[in-house]
């Protein structure tokens, strides 16, 4: 059976769309992936002349609009029904594709995705959730922005997805689960961690109790849960201090003598350290909570980004993780009820 290609918004990004293009190029022929680019059919084809891909991995389809990054994404999304991204999700509800992939408005790609695909049964809010490097280990960090406001049942249900996310992605057999909060007593944090902390209890994952922002990337917790505000804060916090270190970094060796150090040996070790702050390695972030597979990029994608958002694609399709965070929230649906709904908190 021919296996459905992965539909890539080939004209979201800050480099579309060569760098989707290329990218889209260089993993069909490192993974023998079908993938469908999306997007205005001229220029998708005067990038491929300069980047060939395998012969019949790629397809065209043409989507005469697009939405570009400035752009409200819900007015957006009803001007443009023809955008690349919304034509991209279009193709997974209708069985053409099996997973979508947009570097562009990730404001539109969530829209598109949430009126393209639905959501799964019992969730209202979906999550996005991203892989970053930790000291010694990977750690996934939701929401990072889908969502600024939220309530506790929602980071439950964040809780309960990330964790199933991180058994496949992390390969844990049992992730430990954090709660994003200003210190490490369960009394500590706003009305809504409160409330979310005595829920995540019965939540049936390893929920270890609250972290804070410095536990974030040291290993404490395999999962970090927060609203969709703070979560996004703090990625670019942590992606903007990575770029500055490594100026520091930079900076203290030629400042230094470094005579002693081989110039290979330097140049390994700012290797590792570029591999381990480079957003382009973990390949996007998924969009948990919606009927099918989203990868949403970063807004500078390279190709190699998309290389990874293509790998990151396929392996959660092959792996049914979107049916298995299914699986888990029925099941907790259909768990004994805690007496603890009383304490969730709702939005104003």
């Amino acid at each position: 059976m021919t296996r459905l290609p992965i539909a890539l918004d080939a004209m979201g990004g800050d480099f579309a769309p060569r760098a989707i293009v290329c990218g889209a190029a260089q993993a069909a022929a490192a993974m023998g992936v079908p993938i469908a680019l999306v997007g205005r059919e001229e220029a998708i084809r005067a990038e491929l002349a300069t980047c060939p891909a395998p012969e019949g991995l790629i397809s065209i389809v043409d989507a005469p609009d697009v939405i570009a990054m400035e752009e409200p994404p819900s007015i957006a999304l009803r001007r443009k029904p023809k955008a690349s991204v919304a034509v991209a999700a279009g193709l997974v509800r209708e069985g053409a594709a099996c997973a979508m992939i947009s570097a562009g408005n990730s404001g539109a790609a969530v829209g598109a995705a949430l009126l393209g695909l639905g959501t799964l049964p019992g969730i209202r809010r979906p999550a996005i959730a991203t892989v970053a490097g930790g000291l010694r280990d990977k750690v996934v960090l939701l929401d990072v922005g889908a969502n600024s406001d939220c309530t506790a049942k929602h980071l439950v249900q964040y809780a309960v997805m990330g964790s199933v996310y991180a058994q496949h992605v992390l390969h844990l057999a049992e992730p430990r689960v954090g709660l994003l909060s200003i210190g490490e007593e369960p009394s500590k944090g706003n009305a809504l961690i409160k409330a979310a902390h005595k829920m995540l209890h019965g939540a049936g994952i390893r929920f270890i109790g609250n972290v804070e922002g410095n536990d974030i990337f040291k290993g404490r917790a395999d999962v970090v849960v927060c609203d969709g505000f703070v979560g996004n804060v703090a990625l670019k916090l942590a992606e903007g201090f990575g770029e500055v270190f490594m100026s520091w970094v930079v900076d203290a060796f030629e400042r230094h003598d470094h005579a002693g150090a081989s110039r290979e040996k330097v140049d390994e070790v700012f290797s590792d350290l570029r591999r381990q702050l480079d957003y382009a390695e973990y390949g996007g972030a998924a969009l948990l909570g919606v009927n099918g597979v989203c990868i949403i990029g970063h807004g500078r994608s390279s190709p190699k980004a998309i290389v990874s958002a293509v790998r990151v694609a396929s392996q959660l399709v092959a792996e049914g993780v979107v049916e298995q965070i299914g699986g888990s929230l029925r099941r907790k649906a259909a768990a004994p009820a805690e007496a603890h709904d009383a304490g969730d908190v709702e939005e104003a």
